[in-house]
């Protein structure tokens, strides 16, 4: 029998609960000078010698030996046979799951538009998509063909044109659900590479790997300081923290469930957090009682039992209204309004990456199959992020159309704000327009 879970209890009517959850929130998930140099290296080496530092780094940090980048793509016909490969159950739950992701983000698809003012001036907005997009997908048996998924079909639904797809196979583990993930979605090209010098490679260009316009997805330490690092040459989707939970509970739901739901996010890995937020003490005392019985039944006991002991948290809140203020403090990735009335609670929630409605909709459906992304803002950055979305794969420029009245009129007043700060040339090209 295992040690009880040391799981922290707080009280959010106490006055040192904001000191509390300042140190419980706390997360420190910035880079260090070491990874920074050493991932400034290898994009410096991408840069440098393109391929063959891709084969090279291949070699020295996967354990794979190759002899041309040839060795390291993956074309359309591979992603086919992945999908053969795979059991008849695995490929119709991708199936399933991908469609309902791509009827989803078609309702995020915005039309350009423009409207034409009473003098014949038109003003208005075109939205095209990005040329080519990125993919970061992690390798081994830490792969994720439900990112694929939540990645590349929102790219296409933008009519992104081209989507690349990087992913690690040390040692040449291929995860055939990852391909055949790849392949429902759209993707255009794999390459077997992984690391910052995948992303060095993306945001670059190299001989083999073309140079793309936006790198998404998740990766480690080292492939998040390389996104932050090649930031400006392309976009990038965020610098994403641990995953995270937040339920709110007003103690009507199965202990077990409300266990259960904490666990989904602890057994991601040590860093994970979970919290768990209700006015009803005694129902906080059931469910640590649930944790506790639970835990051992878990295939990552030890990753959920370091997650909860060191970041998770169980705390007594006055009211449900008391909840949604401690909650948007919080700004979690993952909310679980498991109420009565989730819809009374809704209006008050300002900061959250998606919110989970009521007691039957666990944040695991979302992770795989609701619809909505499953790529959310994490470490509070819930305040000004939103969920991945077709938006990240489009641009969006101002189209203006002068009729030769309304350049008279408009003209006017830039001459004048021109002139106000002493850009002479501005006011000149715009006065030239001026009717006399």
């Amino acid at each position: 029998m295992n040690a009880p879970l040391k799981i922290a209890r707080l009280d959010a009517s106490q006055s040192d609960f904001s000191q509390h959850l300042d140190t419980l929130l706390a997360w420190e998930g910035v880079s260090d000078k070491g990874v920074n140099q050493r991932v400034e290296e290898i994009i410096a080496a991408v840069r440098a010698r393109g391929d063959a530092a891709l084969i090279e780094y291949t070699a020295r940090f996967d354990g794979l030996d190759v002899s041309s980048m040839a060795d390291l793509t993956l074309d359309r016909a591979r992603l086919e046979l992945a999908l053969e490969r795979i059991t008849p159950e695995q490929r119709t739950a991708l199936e399933f799951a991908a469609e309902r992701i791509r009827v989803y983000h078609e309702h995020q698809v915005q039309p350009s538009w423009r409207y034409t003012e009473p003098d014949g001036t038109i003003l208005g907005q075109q939205i095209t998509p990005l040329d080519r997009a990125g993919l970061y997908v992690p390798g081994g048996k830490a792969s994720y063909p439900s990112s694929v998924l939540m990645n590349a079909i929102p790219a296409k639904v933008a009519g992104v044109r081209e989507v690349v797809m990087v992913v690690p196979t040390p040692r040449g583990e291929i995860n055939e659900l990852v391909l055949a993930a790849a392949c429902l979605a759209g993707v255009d090209r794999v390459f077997t590479l992984g690391g910052a010098q995948a992303v060095a490679a993306m945001a670059y260009g190299t001989e083999t790997v073309p140079r793309v316009d936006k790198i998404v997805g998740p990766g480690n330490i080292y492939v998040a300081t390389a996104k932050r690092s090649v930031f400006g040459q392309v976009g990038i989707d965020m610098i994403a923290g641990p995953s995270e939970i937040l339920v709110v509970c007003d103690g009507q739901t199965d202990p077990d469930w409300i266990a259960m739901d904490l666990f989904s996010q602890a057994e991601h890995d040590e860093d994970a957090q979970s919290i768990l937020l209700s006015p009803d003490a005694d129902f906080l005392d059931a469910v640590e009682a649930s944790l506790n019985r639970l835990l051992d039944g878990l295939e990552r006991a030890d990753i959920a039992r370091v997650s909860l002991e060191n970041r998770g948290a169980l705390i007594k809140v006055d009211n449900l209204e008391h909840a949604c203020e401690v909650s948007n403090r919080i700004a979690p990735e993952h909310l679980e309004l498991s109420v009565a009335d989730p819809e009374s609670l809704l209006s008050q929630i300002r900061h959250a990456g998606a919110i989970f409605m009521g007691r039957y909709t666990p944040e695991a459906v979302g992770d795989y199959c609701a619809g909505p992304n499953h790529v959310l803002p994490t470490s509070g950055t819930a305040r000004f992020s939103s969920p991945l979305g077709v938006y990240d794969f489009q641009k969006r420029s101002s189209v203006i159309f002068c009729s030769p009245e309304g350049a008279s009129e408009l003209g006017k007043t830039a001459s004048v704000l021109a002139r106000g700060e002493s850009l002479t040339a501005h006011a000149r090209s715009a006065e030239y327009r001026i009717k006399p």
